[in-house]
């Protein structure tokens, strides 16, 4: 596996954790980067992914919500939530990510943290997100 995807891993555990215990992101990634599996650059890269995310919640939530059919933001899985947010910051903010290695890696994610159903879901969502043209990579 490569640096990017524990770094997204690490990412992914960082805001489950925080929606989870109701804490501040960057406080649990200090806790959770302060043990010796994660190198520099994982790290570094989680801490960029889970900054994104949480600078740009509200943007990220109302891009999620507008391609959700029949379901509320707050109704979904947690793990499920925190994956399409990491997905769709990386499709919208990360000119350096192309879109499909974007939902590529967000699908993977969610079959290894999520239900036997996540992948399919985050999926669906994330490419509802891309066809809407709501991402950097559809800028001219």
């Amino acid at each position: 596996m490569g640096a990017r995807r524990r770094a997204r891993e690490l990412a992914l555990q960082v805001l489950y954790e925080s929606e989870f215990r109701a804490l501040p992101a960057h406080s649990i990634l200090s806790e959770i980067c302060s043990h010796s599996r994660w190198s520099k650059s994982e790290s570094d890269r989680a801490k960029v992914l889970v900054e994104g995310v949480g600078s740009h919640a509200r943007e990220i939530d109302d891009l999620i919500g507008r391609v959700l059919e029949n379901w509320r933001l707050d109704r979904l899985h947690i793990m499920d939530r925190n994956v399409l947010r990491l997905g769709v910051y990386e499709l919208r903010f990360c000119k350096d990510v192309p879109p499909k290695v974007a939902i590529d890696e967000a699908i993977e994610v969610a079959k290894k943290f999520g239900t036997a159903d996540s992948g399919g879901f985050v999926n669906g969502i994330l490419d509802r997100v891309l066809s809407s043209g709501s991402t950097a990579h559809h800028v001219a």
